[in-house]
């Protein structure tokens, strides 16, 4: 018989400590594994953020924090620039302001109005009911709002809204627009249950009385196919002195190295003690095991079994209770990250698209690699008390007890 099949034995002939051990295992590997997830799930879910807007450089002022919404002053010329690069195929700005949704007999709620210069809204909200925005003049200005301001407010495509934009610091005496409400669409920047309006750049101004200032609050633009996107920025960078320009890649460098070190932190520490949790756990039901079965292994080894037999036996015993709770982990740790992504989602401020624990295959190898790794060292003090067994006074216990 070879040792897989004994260890398989001996674990149906002892289920309850199997059971115990799986159930152990599955438990802490679902910690680990989530622990695994959440030190890399922002960095990736920020990056699919980025790069499902299909703009691969961003532009601010030059005193923001990547992607912050410092205003880029003269915005027009500089927009004219950009767009005549060699190296750049579009090009599009940002305004937001804070407003009011008004309506008659009923009280004024606040909301975010953003004007964008790309009707189709890439980069800023993804549609998901009705039609993006109508870029033609001359008539009743339309706009993409938010999930929630649907869900909340009872609005659909082709209902009217009225917007007044807010005065900082004093109570804004602009009168409010109409707006046709063209589509619905998430926000993924903006956090999920924000109420946000998007127009275009003329409803934007008019929201304002006709007249605002040239400025943006930030800008998206897309290199040409290939062409490189640092080649790129660094084309859009001479062109003015106080603006920031930033590739998706070195976004995604610059946070994963500032703003994500603390959860990597966090990831580490309680991986690393749940590991040794496990290690332990497996260590400690199998010295039982053997304790409990010295007579059974000296008796094996009188009758000609070598070492090396017993100690595979032990060694399979480890990795099937190991593998066993290590793929009940995955479905189960997948479970317990959609529950607490849920949680931590609901930080004030965060934007709807940022996730803290996501799927990756590196995940899955480094749960296996760790699991493995438990698995072998949990089993070496067990067969070391087995390889060392005194066969004849061990014998000679069992007899006299």
């Amino acid at each position: 018989m070879t040792p897989f099949m004994l260890a398989l034995r001996t674990a149906r002939r002892y289920r309850a400590r199997a059971v115990l051990a799986i159930v152990g295992v599955a438990v802490i590997g679902a910690l680990n594994f989530d622990m695994l997830m959440l030190s890399r799930g922002l960095m990736l879910s920020f990056a699919d953020l980025l790069d499902s807007t299909t703009y691969d450089i961003r532009i601010s002022g030059s005193a923001a924090l990547p992607l912050a919404r410092s205003p880029i002053d003269n915005a027009g010329p500089l927009t004219a620039k950009v767009a005549s690069l060699p190296e750049i195929a579009s090009v599009a700005t940002v305004r937001t302001a804070s407003g009011s949704f008004v309506e008659p007999n009923r009280p004024a709620q606040s909301l975010e109005l953003i004007g964008s210069s790309q009707p189709s809204g890439v980069g800023i909200w993804r549609l998901i009911a009705g039609s993006n925005l109508d870029a033609r003049t001359g008539q009743q200005q339309t706009a993409v709002v938010s999930r929630t301001f649907a869900d909340r407010f009872n609005v659909a495509p082709g209902a009217t809204i009225h917007v007044r934009v807010g005065a900082t610091g004093s109570i804004s005496a602009i009168p409010p627009i109409p707006l046709r409400v063209a589509g619905v669409g998430d926000f993924p920047f903006e956090p999920a249950d924000s109420l946000v309006v998007a127009t275009t750049v003329e409803g934007f101004t008019q929201a304002h009385g006709g007249v605002t200032d040239d400025r943006a609050e930030f800008m998206f633009a897309s290199s040409r196919p290939g062409v490189s996107t640092d080649a790129a920025v660094d084309a859009i960078a001479r062109l003015r002195s106080d603006i920031r320009v930033f590739s998706n890649e070195q976004l995604v460098t610059n946070f994963g190295r500032n703003a994500f070190t603390y959860f990597r932190q966090i990831s580490v520490v309680l991986s690393s003690t749940t590991a040794v949790f496990s290690l332990l756990l497996v260590t400690t039901l199998l010295t039982v095991s053997v304790n409990q079965r010295l007579g059974e292994i000296a008796a094996l080894r009188a009758l000609g079994i070598s070492r090396r037999r017993i100690a595979a036996t032990l060694l399979w015993e480890a990795v099937l209770l190991v593998a066993v709770g290590g793929v009940i982990a995955l479905p189960l740790g997948q479970l317990l990250a959609t529950m607490l992504d849920g949680i931590l989602r609901r930080m004030p401020g965060l934007p709807a698209g940022l996730h803290f624990f996501v799927f990756e295959g590196p995940s899955v190898a480094l749960h296996a690699a760790v699991l493995a790794a438990t698995a072998i060292v949990s089993s070496a003090y067990p067969v070391w008390l087995a390889v060392k067994l005194p066969i004849a006074q061990t014998l000679r216990q069992e007899i006299v007890s």
